[in-house]
C-alpha cells in the first residue's frame, strides 16, 4: 500500500466511523474464507458492514469522531462492525459468535461510551430499531383497534338475534 491509498483508506474509514452509531471490535482467529463471506451476507442483510482494516489505519481514522475510546482494542488480527443501528451490528457478531468459536468479540462503543464484550452482548439482546418501532405502531394502533370492535359489536350482536329469529320463523 502506498501513501495515498493508506490516505484514502484513512478518509474512508473515518467517513464510516463519522456516520455509525455502533462499532463493535472483533478478533477473527482461524476464521475461513466461507465463514468470513457469511458473516458479510449476515451483516448486510442487517444493515451493517464488516471490515478488516489495519490497525495503525483504523487509529488513525478514529482520531477526530467519538470512537477514540476503542483505540486500546485495536491489537491483533482485528476487523470492525459498523452499523447505523445501535443494535444491529452487535447483534449480528453475537449472533455469529454463538455458533462460531473463532470469532471473539473484544469490544466496541457507541458513540462516546466504550463497552467491553459483556457491553457488546447487553447491547445485542436490545430490541432493534424496526423491532421498537413495531412495538410502538401496535401500542399506538391497539386502543383504536378496541374502539372499533366495540363500536360494532352491539350491531353485530343484533344482527345474530334478527339472524337466529328469521331462521326460527322459516323453519
Amino acid at each position: 500500500m502506498d501513501r495515498s491509498q493508506k490516505a484514502e483508506s484513512v478518509a474512508g474509514l473515518n467517513a464510516i466511523f463519522n456516520e455509525a452509531g455502533v462499532v463493535v471490535v472483533t478478533r477473527n482467529l482461524g476464521l475461513s474464507v466461507a465463514q468470513s463471506t457469511d458473516l458479510r451476507s449476515k451483516m448486510r442483510a442487517a444493515g451493517a458492514s464488516y471490515k478488516v482494516a489495519k490497525n495503525r489505519l483504523a487509529k488513525l481514522a478514529i482520531a477526530d469522531t467519538d470512537y477514540t475510546g476503542i483505540d486500546g482494542y485495536l491489537t491483533g488480527p482485528t476487523a470492525l462492525a459498523t452499523s447505523v443501528d445501535p443494535v444491529a451490528a452487535a447483534k449480528v457478531v453475537i449472533d455469529f459468535a454463538k455458533t462460531n468459536p473463532k470469532l471473539e468479540v473484544v469490544g466496541g462503543s457507541m458513540g462516546s461510551q466504550v463497552l467491553d464484550a459483556d457491553g457488546v452482548k447487553a447491547l445485542a439482546s436490545m430490541p432493534s430499531l424496526d423491532e421498537l418501532r413495531a412495538k410502538l405502531i401496535g401500542l399506538v394502533n391497539a386502543p383504536a383497534t378496541k374502539i372499533a370492535q366495540l363500536s360494532t359489536a352491539p350491531a353485530a350482536k343484533l344482527a345474530r338475534v334478527f339472524g337466529a329469529y328469521a331462521a326460527k320463523d322459516a323453519a
